[in-house]
């Protein structure tokens, strides 16, 4: 018996946040919820069953596109709903702070609190982390404590067993990430901080996977660098026997580079930003100028040679120094 409109269009809408997450392409277009409608007319309710998900779901964004986060945002919300939502990392907060244990009604101040939230813009990301939190959700902090970067940064050993070339992207986009300020002899340790970052959110997500239920999903939210398949984060789990490339989909935005390897690319609105590597060079100049003639020699090479200091949004490769306001 064909089913007429109206009895379809309840069916539809109740599948459709299964769908959005199986279906390629842009999902917040009035198109593509024709497309998932469609897709559902016609079938039994003895034939529909919810899509296979991932066992780890990673987002990869630009940090100061305000559209990106709000359609993370929205997964967020629509797969808790749907009782999926197993856990959200986030690069934003450090391991192994965590909202486990607050209750749902929980303050925003307490939120913060309780992960540690420091650096980054809390009014980008609340709706990302309070969706979570609203619906019993636990969320951890997956980035390496900032006590622990100064050793990581001297240990030889972190990322010694990526190839060559794994390397040396790397590199490049954090010499980007820094405005092609960051002098070449740090740059050997910021590589180390960076790959010791996508070591700390692995380990992180693998045990949120591990908890999770059968039939669950765990989101990651993280910079575009990170979420990578040919560099970041699902380089280091798919190390592990207990990982296939199936239990992992990146999506990242069309700003994204080209050259990073995701699954999925979702059309996202563009927000112009300050271009943070021409205020940078203004702000050393500035200091360099001020420097007096008579200083010791050494006063303007330590200057020079001081670590870019961007936001912490920007300072990552990621941020609007790696890739512009507009990409």
């Amino acid at each position: 018996m064909t089913r007429s409109p109206r009895n379809v269009m309840p069916l539809a809408h109740a599948l459709f946040t299964g769908l959005r997450l199986s279906l390629a392409g842009v999902v917040h277009s009035p198109a593509r919820t024709a497309a998932s409608m469609a897709l559902c007319a016609g079938l039994s309710l003895g034939a529909m069953a919810q899509p296979a998900l991932p066992r780890l779901l990673i987002f990869g964004e630009q940090h100061d596109q305000p559209d990106q986060q709000r359609q993370v945002a929205e997964t967020v919300q629509d797969l808790a709903a749907s009782g999926r939502l197993a856990a959200l990392v986030l690069e934003m907060a450090e391991a192994p702070f965590t909202t486990a244990g607050l209750a749902r009604d929980a303050h925003d101040s307490q939120v913060r609190d309780a992960l540690q939230w420091t650096g980054w813009p809390w009014h980008r990301y609340a709706h990302v982390v309070m969706n979570a939190v609203r619906a019993g959700v636990p969320v951890w902090g997956g980035n390496l404590p900032r006590a622990a970067m100064r050793s990581a940064m001297a240990d030889e050993r972190i990322g010694a067993e990526l190839p060559e070339a794994t390397r040396q992207r790397i590199a490049e986009a954090v010499r980007s990430g820094h405005c092609g300020l960051l002098p070449e002899r740090q740059l050997p340790g910021m590589v180390r901080i960076q790959v010791a970052r996508d070591q700390s959110m692995a380990k992180v997500a693998d045990a949120a996977v591990h908890r999770a239920a059968p039939g669950s999903v765990v989101v990651l939210l993280a910079g575009a660098q990170h979420a990578a398949r040919d560099r970041g984060v699902p380089l280091h789990l798919l190390a592990s026997a207990t990982w296939a490339g199936s239990d992992i989909r990146v999506v990242m935005f069309e700003q994204a580079e080209p050259a990073l390897q995701a699954d999925e690319r979702r059309a996202a609105a563009v927000s112009a930003q300050p271009d943070y590597c021409a205020q940078l060079r203004q702000s050393m100049a500035a200091k360099s100028a001020s420097i007096p003639a008579a200083a010791s020699p050494a006063a303007p090479a330590s200057a020079a040679s001081a670590p870019a200091r961007l936001p912490a949004s920007a300072a990552t490769t990621d941020g609007p120094a790696a890739s512009g306001a507009t990409r």
